[in-house]
């Protein structure tokens, strides 16, 4: 078994949801979490809050700090999950399952995570 990173990609990190669509989409990500979890294949996984959040990129070998994971791109990242699968193509049966997706032009990136040799 690989691990993979199941990176939930927002298009439009400005849009702000009503506290019941938060309230819902919670829900709905518990209950795929928790389908991957009863196959024991749920490894770990955190949102990511827009607040208190800064990037920090080199401009003419200087190090530049802004404000917000947004800087000049809309998309934004909103969290990740971890899980265990056999092949990346398990883990994008896992990742078409997510309520993120629910949203217009909302994506996932799977990226297998490399182990302690760096090679993979």
């Amino acid at each position: 078994m690989e691990e993979y990173a199941l990176i939930m990609r927002h298009e439009d990190g400005t849009k702000i949801a009503s506290p019941e669509q938060l309230q819902e989409w919670m829900k709905q990500t518990m209950d795929w979490i928790g389908g991957i979890a009863a196959q024991n294949k749920f490894v770990s996984g955190t949102g990511l809050p827009f607040d208190e959040a800064r990037v920090v990129t080199t401009k003419n070998s200087n190090a530049v700090v802004t404000n917000g994971p947004f800087g000049d791109i809309k998309e934004t990242i909103g969290g990740f999950i971890v899980v265990k699968a056999g092949s990346v193509e398990e883990a994008v049966e896992f990742a078409k399952g997510c309520p993120v997706l629910q949203g217009e032009g909302n994506s996932l990136e799977i990226r297998k995570i490399a182990k302690g040799d760096g090679v993979h």
